[in-house]
This record gives C-alpha cells, sequence and structure tokens, in this order.
C-alpha cells in the first residue's frame, strides 16, 4: 500500500523537525520515504504568530494503517508534541504534527483514523505536496486527482510560500 502523508512543525528548528520525524518514519517503519518541497504557510484553524513548514511525504509497506498510524503517534510523542488541541478542542501550536492524507485509493472512517483525510480539499499544504508527489492520483470519494483539487482549491485561495 502507498501511504501519503502531511508533516508539519511551527515551533522550535522546523527544517530539524521534518528531518527527525521523515528519519524516524523511515527506521521505524523500515521504508524508503520519499518526500514532497517543503512549503510555509499561516496557522489554518487558528491564529498564531508562529508560520507552519509543511512536507508531504510518501511510502510504500504493507503494514496495516491501524499499525502505520500508531508509529506516527509514537513519532510524535517522541518528538515531544502534546496534543494538537488546547482543552477547549482549538488547534495549537506544535513540534510535528504527522497526518495521514491517504492510501493508495482506500476509504477508512474509523474513531481512530479517516482516510483521504477529510479537509485535505480545503488545505493548500496538503494539496501542494500532495500533487508534487501524486499528480494523478485520485481522491476515491470526490473523483478529482490531486492535481485538480489543487486547481480547484487555487481558484479560491493562494497557494503556499515556498521556503
Amino acid at each position: 500500500m502507498r501511504y501519503y502523508i502531511n508533516i508539519g512543525t511551527n515551533l522550535g528548528d522546523l527544517a530539524a523537525n521534518v528531518r527527525s520525524a521523515l528519519t524516524m518514519i523511515g527506521l521505524r517503519l523500515g521504508v524508503n520515504v520519499r518526500q514532497s518541497t517543503p512549503i510555509c504557510t499561516d496557522a489554518w484553524g487558528y491564529e498564531s504568530e508562529h508560520r507552519y513548514m509543511n512536507v508531504g511525504a510518501s511510502f510504500d509497506t504493507a503494514q496495516r494503517p491501524e499499525a502505520v498510524l500508531r508509529e506516527l503517534r509514537g513519532i510524535e510523542v517522541s518528538m515531544g508534541s502534546a496534543s494538537h488541541r488546547n482543552a477547549d478542542g482549538s488547534y495549537a501550536d506544535r513540534i510535528v504534527d504527522i497526518d495521514v492524507i491517504a492510501i493508495d485509493e482506500m476509504v477508512i472512517a474509523t474513531p481512530e483514523l479517516t482516510v483521504p483525510h477529510p479537509r485535505m480539499e480545503q488545505r493548500d499544504f496538503v494539496l501542494v505536496p500532495m500533487a508534487e508527489l501524486a499528480p494523478e492520483w485520485r481522491h476515491p470519494i470526490v473523483g478529482l486527482t490531486a492535481r485538480e483539487l489543487l486547481e480547484r482549491l487555487s481558484r479560491g485561495q493562494g497557494a503556499a510560500d515556498r521556503p
């Protein structure tokens, strides 16, 4: 199965955070990780004085989605990230946040994991890397490719900055 993930960080040394997360993913899952060009954006869904660096990544593994998600959450914790939400439910700044965006063209809806990511179509910091890594990947519910999703979003918003 091909996994597509997004790594975001807005606290500390952003480039080092991304490098550490990518290295740990490769080691813990035993995979070769392919990454997109980093992009920088303002916080999404809340106000923050810290801009985000985001990187898309993809890798192939036969491991079950639940096991991969467990490893990714373990990496977040080992890097010092607390919950990505405040006590009131609002988003919070973080050292690293790793989201599973898609797994091939699978649809999964469990309390722990929803793929494709339910808000991917609204986030340029997800779609820009996804369109770079897998422009022809097709959203199994919406039916559009990653490139088409990005084009649709770009008509309504500006694209993210590249560092």
